[in-house]
């Protein structure tokens, strides 16, 4: 396995070629919606994407298994037992690529032992990519936001402001009730309350321009790797809500209910 420092820039490049299959799809007027087995939607851009990132990372680490959306959609999963793995979201926020408000990502992750070890996530509506180290391997913690031109800069997630904190929730599954509850039961004073898909939250959590993310409705691990991985290498966190960490290579991939925080 490669280090993980040099595998930083052919991702952000494998992320960024993903984003040209899923834009060019994007444009078209029929993006070859159709249902899957469970009934969530899945377009040509998820499979278009999907099979871009799966050749690239075939070629750069060959014997690294990769446990993708669409492939395990279609019964395609790959034995990680303990192994270091692969986890991609080709395409995160369908529905949201369906409505064309620009709120999906390409999410790429490496796990290993149960712990992220480093991702990608790239919005490709907005040019906007995020790439981090998680803490505990090589140049740990470190989180970058990456402009076209492969310029790096370092992203921190933010002290909580005085007014409050900026929580940010799920467009299709956002529970104001439960957010309420679980918000005065925690203490915590929302000065702000915003509504975005995708794991763009996280990015922006590490980015410091929001503080807090709690996600009360299922998800499947490469839908959160990469993002937790971006926020924790930011300084933030991603905890159940018994407060142990989120981990992965669970059965059947799935998570549990989550809180992902910045600098709280």
């Amino acid at each position: 396995m490669p280090a993980p420092d040099t595998l930083l820039a052919p991702l952000c490049d494998l992320a960024r070629d993903a984003g040209v299959a899923i834009m060019e799809i994007y444009a078209r007027a029929d993006q070859g919606q159709r249902a899957k087995p469970d009934q969530s939607p899945v377009t040509d851009a998820d499979h278009a994407a999907e099979a871009v990132i799966l050749a690239g990372l075939s070629r750069l680490t060959p014997d690294v298994p990769v446990v993708a959306e669409e492939e395990v959609a279609a019964g395609r999963v790959p034995v990680v037992d303990g192994r270091p793995f692969w986890l991609v979201d080709p395409l995160d926020g369908t529905k949201e690529f369906l409505r064309r408000n620009g709120e999906f990502t390409v999410n790429i992750a490496l796990v290993e032992r149960g712990r992220l070890v480093l991702g990608v996530v790239l919005a490709p509506t907005i040019n906007r990519l995020w790439r981090g180290i998680a803490p505990g391997t090589a140049r740990e913690g470190l989180a970058e936001e990456v402009t076209v031109d492969g310029v790096a800069r370092r992203i921190r997630v933010r002290d909580v402001p005085a007014a409050g904190v900026t929580v940010y929730t799920s467009r299709t599954h956002g529970k104001y009730s439960d957010l309420d509850i679980w918000l005065e039961r925690e203490g915590i004073t929302a000065a702000e309350r915003k509504i975005a898909g995708s794991s763009l939250k996280f990015c922006l959590i590490a980015a410091g321009e929001a503080d807090l993310y709690p996600r009360f409705a299922p998800t499947n691990e490469w839908d959160t790797a990469a993002g937790q991985a971006v926020l924790e290498a930011a300084g933030g966190s991603v905890r159940r809500e018994d407060g142990t960490p989120l981990t992965y290579g669970k059965q059947g991939f799935k998570n549990p209910w989550f809180i992902a925080r910045g600098g709280m």
